[in-house]
């Protein structure tokens, strides 16, 4: 552990058993605060907002399960964030999507502390843990075709998992001027849902393996 680390983090997960995995991982370290912020980029956002507002932080880590994009990220592996993207805000045409960015309306996208999230999937890596770095998409409908899912994949080359939690917290970080990282466990391959290919429990006990991690990179 990094005791010259002094500042806080805020650990932000979309549902309870996110944040016991969480927890268990991270023991009973004083400097992480873990919150069930919400589930959807709008509750999510709204529910770290309050927590950003009521203590100071100098990080955010956004933590949850998620879906992996084939040939991306295996079910039962980890994804550290190298940029969050809100992949499905925008609006449609005749041409095919047209993202925030290309409307001129702001952006979709939010960097990440790119060097934290660096050092976390190196150390995962040598943890013996399968980690990759790439980009974790935001969507507020979770893809259950694999048309929808090979069109994201064109969308955002390399994409790595989709959640729906990120773009929102990351957004009440950004608003907040404290840096953000988001990891991720895959539970499940991003495309048509399989619910009985799923492995809800081995993403946790992977979250849980990544948060004693953390705890001990920051």
């Amino acid at each position: 552990m990094n005791t010259q680390t002094q500042f806080r983090v805020l650990v932000a997960t979309a549902v309870e058993a996110e944040k016991e995995a969480v927890l268990r991982g991270l023991g009973n370290d004083p400097r992480f605060d873990v919150i069930a912020a919400g589930v959807g980029p709008v509750a999510a956002a709204v529910g770290a907002t309050k927590a950003l507002a009521a203590a100071p932080y100098g990080l955010v880590v956004i933590a949850g399960i998620a879906g992996g994009f084939a040939e991306q990220a295996a079910i039962g592996s980890l994804v550290v964030a190298s940029e969050i993207i809100a992949a499905d805000l925008g609006a449609e045409t005749p041409d095919g999507f047209c993202s925030l960015d290309e409307l001129g309306f702001g952006s979709a996208r939010i960097a990440v502390d790119l060097a934290r999230a660096e050092r976390l999937a190196e150390a995962l890596a040598a943890a013996g843990l399968s980690a990759r770095l790439g980009p974790v998409l935001t969507l507020s409908t979770v893809t259950g075709t694999a048309e929808t899912s090979a069109a994201l994949a064109k969308r955002v080359p390399g994409a790595a998992a989709e959640a729906m939690e990120g773009f929102g917290i990351a957004a009440a970080a950004l608003y907040r001027g404290v840096p953000v990282l988001e990891l991720r466990a895959v539970s499940n391959a991003v495309g048509p849902r399989d619910r009985a290919a799923w492995r809800i429990g081995d993403a946790l006990q992977a979250l849980q393996s990544a948060s004693k991690v953390l705890q001990e990179v920051l």
